[in-house]
């Protein structure tokens, strides 16, 4: 990644890591929940976070994964505040779960970041019957976000401090279906292809940040919604592709991100103070970037919100 190295506006660029666009940030006070935290740029993004001082929570398909991870940051940090719970964010009912226990701790929401998902599997179905990239790493977040809302609105209320939700991306939202979002074949097993699977899905969460953004803000509450694509980094999220990731490891080193570097976009539009008030933008490098002209249609977004609402809705 060393030949990416020019800083954007906001004095950060591809190769700053999670710690440098975090750096002197305070942290203590506020909570946040980041899904996919036990590997890769979740686990950096949690660590980054407490070190900071936030009280994170955990929210992980493999609790006994994170709870290793939780010990090994404690390690390094003693004083870190971290909670690991149980969430698979490809089962409505888990979701629903996770999200009751949660607010039934009465623990405050200050930031929610949206990171877990799937990468190009084969074609399967969720535990809902919904073809899995679209379930997991869309509507299972929808879904998470929608239930812990009057939560964070209460939190930005009481605590009179900015509430920030992070739909974590891809650069892949550019690579879909000639429609964008399939509304009716979402489940053609016949015309399913892996990698416009992928991006309609992180096309999905540009959208849903957007209109969250716009429904935040007509409704006066201090919470804002964005979107980034983190870079490319080798990472687990290859697993179904062997050949793809070994290529990708041996030439990584000079091309792509390493998961430091991968976590800073998170980390800065979570944290840091030049994105105060800023909604409904899409992120990359730590810095506002333009995503394609299909996942800033207001009306696919809209449509996409009352699609999701009806799928996610108990039957």
């Amino acid at each position: 990644m060393w030949i990416f190295g020019r800083k954007g506006a906001s004095g950060f660029s591809a190769c700053s890591t999670a710690e440098e666009v975090a750096r002197g940030i305070d942290g203590s006070g506020l909570t946040a929940i980041v899904t996919g935290a036990s590997s890769g740029i979740g686990t950096e993004t949690t660590r980054v976070l407490a070190l900071c001082g936030v009280h994170v929570t955990m929210a992980v398909r493999n609790v006994d994964s994170g709870r290793k991870v939780k010990e090994t940051i404690i390690k390094e940090t003693p004083d870190a505040k971290i909670d690991v719970m149980e969430l698979d964010l490809s089962s409505f009912a888990s979701v629903r779960k996770f999200a009751s226990e949660y607010n039934s701790l009465s623990l405050p929401l200050n930031l929610l970041i949206n990171n877990a998902g799937v990468m190009a599997p084969p074609f399967m179905l969720s535990q809902d019957n919904i073809e899995l990239q679209f379930a997991t790493n869309h509507l299972g977040h929808f879904l998470l976000t929608n239930l812990l809302l009057d939560n964070m609105k209460k939190t930005a209320r009481e605590s009179q401090k900015e509430g920030r939700i992070v739909n974590v991306s891809s650069e892949g939202h550019r690579y879909v279906y000639r429609e964008g979002i399939r509304f009716d074949k979402i489940n053609d097993s016949s015309s399913y292809n892996t990698i416009f699977a992928y991006g309609q899905s992180k096309l999905a969460n540009i959208l849903h940040a957007n209109e969250l953004a716009r429904r935040l803000k007509e409704e006066g509450v201090e919470i804002t919604a964005n979107s980034l694509h983190p870079g490319a980094i080798a990472t687990n999220l290859l697993r179904h592709h062997g050949f793809i990731e070994g290529a990708v490891n041996w030439v990584g080193k000079y091309f792509l991100k390493n998961i430091p570097q991968g976590a800073a976009t998170t980390c800065y539009v979570a944290l840091h103070p030049q994105v105060k008030g800023v909604s409904g933008e899409y992120f990359a490098d730590s810095n506002i970037s333009k995503p394609s002209s299909l996942a800033s249609d207001t009306e696919l977004a809209k449509k996409l919100w009352d699609f999701s609402l009806n799928l996610t809705e108990p039957k």
